[in-house]
């Protein structure tokens, strides 16, 4: 690769790896529309760009979720008891949302990370309150809500804070539990995600092989975004436990509005 994309990379990482720490978000949603731009000129086909930055995404997510969780751990902002209800879900959620997007052309794969990325950046920009009388549902439910989160993010490379944080506080969660147990859900989307993509980009001929690649994942982006997103998340967590993230929602929720149009041309233009 050449040295000025990997320079990018690692400032993207830097960027990222802030964000997911301050606002409990895996980074997949400003990483995937990056990934796309720079992953086609490192030789990646136009054919299968999309699909690589979403599984180079959730393959950062890894090592992002770690060092997040680990900050907003040490601040007793995680609910353990939650990660264990929610996580099973997650699991066979992302390994089946790897295999679906593995099988759409990039228009659906495009069109279906800027639907959601729309939807969440509305949702974060508008906010609103739960109602007092609201909890967490029971078991199955928590099953449930897991799978659904899996699927989607494993479908839009994110780490599912675009999801399970607003549910979270949907259900009277408070804002900063809700963003350190989000980071720590981070990972096992990423995991069940990261194999799901390795398995269904397998044996594509048209793709750059090991070392190069390896199924969908392009491993020195990944690496190039990992070793930086590891050093800013904690950064990003002490942030978060200092001031009302509110605000930064919104700027941030302006910004995937920006990025979710660039994906939506990127459908149109593989129509």
């Amino acid at each position: 690769m050449d040295l000025t994309i990997i320079i990018e990379l690692a400032l993207l990482g830097a960027c990222t790896g802030f964000l997911a720490g301050l606002l409990g978000i895996g980074g997949g949603m400003v990483l995937t529309p990056f990934f796309t731009m720079l992953l086609g000129t490192a030789g990646v086909p136009q054919e299968h760009v999309v699909h690589a930055a979403i599984a180079t995404s959730m393959g950062t997510i890894l090592f992002t979720s770690l060092s997040s969780v680990r900050a907003h751990a040490s601040r007793g902002a995680v609910l353990w008891n939650v990660v264990a209800a929610v996580a099973p879900g997650i699991l066979c959620g992302a390994v089946i949302g790897a295999q679906i997007s593995g099988a759409l052309s990039t228009f659906w794969v495009a069109l279906i990370f800027a639907a959601f990325v729309y939807f969440s950046a509305t949702k974060m920009f508008l906010g609103g309150k739960p109602a007092p009388t609201r909890h967490l549902p029971g078991a199955p439910g928590m099953f449930g809500a897991g799978s659904v989160i899996g699927v989607i993010s494993s479908l839009v490379g994110a780490g599912g804070g675009f999801i399970s944080v607003p549910f979270m506080t949907y259900c009277n969660v408070k804002m900063h539990n809700a963003i350190g147990t989000s980071a720590a859900l981070g990972f096992p989307i990423a995991f069940a995600g990261t194999i799901g993509y390795i398995w269904s980009g397998w044996g594509i001929e048209t793709l750059p092989q090991w070392p190069m690649m390896l199924g969908f994942i392009h491993l020195p982006a990944l690496f190039s975004v990992a070793v930086m997103s590891v050093l800013t998340a904690p950064l990003g967590a002490k942030v978060a436990h200092s001031i009302d993230t509110k605000p930064l929602k919104r700027i941030f929720a302006t910004l995937l509005y920006v990025l979710a149009t660039y994906m939506l041309w990127k459908a149109i233009s593989a129509f």
